[in-house]
């Protein structure tokens, strides 16, 4: 007899794990052991399950690199005894740790799943039942004796997606998070229908997990908008410390053509500013050069964002520059698919 799947749960907060106070309406975090006896429908799962919970469970709001390390440590900690883990976060800023952790985890052989929640898990139509149940079994998932996913995912409304493809769209529907560059790995329906030509490739001889904890924060993002002034561009470009701004540029990566706007993106460049060129649409990617409005950018030695999130292209160039990726390196580095957050 084949021995039982062994899963770890992870609550790190969030709206999954909240109870209402009846008296006050207001939610609470209730005791994340409690959770198997809440839901006796995780009985019948085929697998063991064991919970972690942070010491205090944070409002994604209040997330940041610090607990993308925790989170990283605890799987490192637990990752021989376990078979796959399941991470419960908030839903406002899980594309954000999901895409951190995918970047910390170097070599991961075992499936991380982030999922979460719109409505918490002891309400009368909640989504959290479903997510979590759904994302336990794709976790325990295995062919062949391996685990069917070998990557860190995101699990929400009837899809797996890869986590670093992914943005929140929607903060009222159940449908919260979309994919726009990349197909769902796996989506479930009567039975569990996995796309495995969209997962991540392993190879046949899998090296051992690495984690890295030193994400740089020295990041801005700018959203390019008409009517932004030189004076705003230059102070942000001129922020004491800054190392990597991701520029949200219009379409196919497309910038205004001003002499002035240039000239300090290109000083700055020059100066050793990592600018990282990214669309503001939520599908598509860019194309430096394929327009004029782009030509210029492309000559300066932007980096190409190509289809990459803005939460991807965040939290690698925070993994790079945690990296001490050498100057000259860090275009190509950045630039080339690392955890297949890019095509």
């Amino acid at each position: 007899m084949q021995d039982k799947t062994n899963i770890l749960l992870i609550y790190t907060g969030g709206t999954i794990g909240m109870i209402k106070d009846y008296k006050t309406g207001a939610l609470k975090a209730f005791n994340f052991k409690e959770l198997i006896r809440n839901l006796p429908e995780l009985n019948q799962l085929d697998c063991k399950l064991k919970g972690v919970s942070f010491d205090e469970p944070i409002d994604s709001s209040n997330m940041n690199p610090d607990y993308w390390v925790a989170i990283a440590s605890l799987i490192e900690e637990n990752y021989v005894e376990f078979d796959g883990f399941v991470v419960l976060h908030g839903s406002d800023t899980m594309s954000y740790s999901a895409s951190a952790l995918s970047f910390m985890l170097e070599n991961l052989a075992k499936p991380v799943i982030f999922t979460g929640s719109q409505l918490p898990i002891g309400d009368l139509r909640t989504d959290a039942k479903e997510n979590l149940i759904t994302s336990i079994q794709i976790a325990a998932l295995k062919e062949k004796g391996k685990p069917v996913v070998q990557e860190v995912g995101l699990y929400f409304e009837y899809k797996l997606y890869r986590a670093n493809r992914t943005t929140k769209i929607n903060a009222e529907h159940f449908e919260a998070f979309a994919s726009l560059n990349h197909p769902p790995l796996i989506e479930s329906g009567v039975h569990l229908k996995v796309h495995h030509s969209n997962l991540c490739k392993r190879p046949p001889r899998s090296k051992s997990l690495q984690v890295h904890r030193n994400m740089d924060n020295n990041i801005v993002v700018l959203k390019l908008f008409p009517g932004l002034s030189r004076s705003v561009l230059k102070s942000i470009l001129n922020i004491s410390g800054l190392k990597v701004v991701v520029l949200e540029t219009y379409g196919a990566g497309n910038a205004p053509t001003d002499d002035w706007f240039l000239k300090e993106l290109k000083e700055a460049i020059d100066k050793g500013l990592h600018i990282i060129n990214v669309t503001q649409c939520s599908g598509g990617a860019v194309s430096m050069g394929h327009y004029e409005t782009s030509e210029k950018l492309k000559e300066m030695q932007m980096i190409n964002g190509k289809d990459i999130t803005t939460e991807a292209a965040i939290t690698k160039a925070m993994y790079l520059l945690g990296s001490n990726i050498s100057r000259k390196l860090f275009k190509t580095i950045f630039e080339t698919p690392l955890r297949g957050e890019m095509h």
